[in-house]
């Protein structure tokens, strides 16, 4: 990927917290998700799956639940222009510490990083050959125009447009280069492993929505030195796993570096070690195992 930023590739992500959630009576953004706002998930989800900053960007006067320590927060001034607004505002905070976005809106629960990279590495080798400004997936019938990867130069762009009054995503693509994947093209490698059903575009606009999608089971983690554990968390999976090995276990995730936070959301085809020391409890960051999701 190329980079006009301290010749770094970098990629952000963007979370339109916005909505108005009609359909589901409430903010989505704090909604429970076992113990975790919606919000906060899905946020820590497209952390996992980029390299560089995440923004979360808010309607006028919204009140956000905890955010991840690493998420910044910022205000959409005007009130009711729609997603293409949060677009907008979005790749302006990023565009001179990224040249790609991933954007998406806040009701994906079982969004996968490996999606996130996926659809970003889809932009990347377009990119390379001087044909796309942005991947928008075109799954289950229908675009996925909040679950896309934009070039963070389009900013000026889709600011104008937006001043101008316009306010859908397809009068934006009218005018760029955008490239369709589908389902055949999104599933390969390890997004095809670890998310076969593209369930990281199920959204929840409804309560019965999010109580089917809160019935499902907990995912599947690897533990390298013994039985999987199901959990959602990094830090429930450290007390099913301390139940298992004592109070000293540590544990691992890999491929995450400086991750304490026990809210992380964990994913189909997480890995994680344990580590039996004499000191006490907890969780660290570390690389015992050696997949990344």
């Amino acid at each position: 990927m190329r980079s006009g930023v301290s010749g770094t590739a970098r990629t952000a992500g963007i979370v339109a917290a916005g909505g108005r959630s009609s359909r589901m009576g409430t903010s989505k953004a704090a909604l429970d998700w076992f113990g975790t706002p919606l919000l906060a998930r899905v946020a820590a989800l497209v952390g996992r799956g980029v390299d560089g900053p995440v923004v979360v960007v808010r309607a006028p006067g919204q009140l956000l639940p905890p955010l991840p320590a690493r998420v910044e927060v910022v205000d959409d001034p005007v009130e009711g222009r729609g997603p293409l607004q949060a677009v907008a505002i979005g790749l302006a905070a990023v565009a001179d510490r990224a040249d790609t976005a991933f954007v998406t809106a806040t009701d994906l629960p079982l969004l996968h990083p490996a999606y996130v990279r996926r659809v970003l590495q889809l932009l990347d080798s377009a990119d390379d050959e001087g044909r796309a400004d942005v991947v928008v997936p075109q799954v289950h019938g229908h675009p996925q125009p909040l679950a896309a990867a934009y070039r963070t130069s389009l900013a000026p762009l889709v600011t104008r447009l937006v001043g101008g009054g316009v306010r859908r995503p397809p009068d934006l693509f009218a005018q760029v280069r955008v490239v369709r994947p589908d389902e055949a093209t999104l599933l390969t490698g390890t997004l095809a492993r670890v998310d076969p059903a593209l369930d990281s575009l199920l959204n929840v606009n409804t309560p019965d929505e999010l109580a089917a999608v809160l019935a499902r089971p907990a995912p599947r983690i690897t533990v390298a030195e013994g039985p999987p554990v199901h959990a959602r968390t990094l830090g429930e999976a450290t007390a099913l796993l301390a139940a298992r090995h004592g109070p000293a276990a540590r544990v691992v995730l890999a491929g995450a570096v400086d991750v304490t936070d026990p809210t992380t959301p964990l994913v189909p085809g997480d890995v994680l070690a344990v580590r039996v020391t004499a000191g006490p409890a907890g969780v660290v960051a570390g690389h015992s195992a050696s997949r990344r999701t």
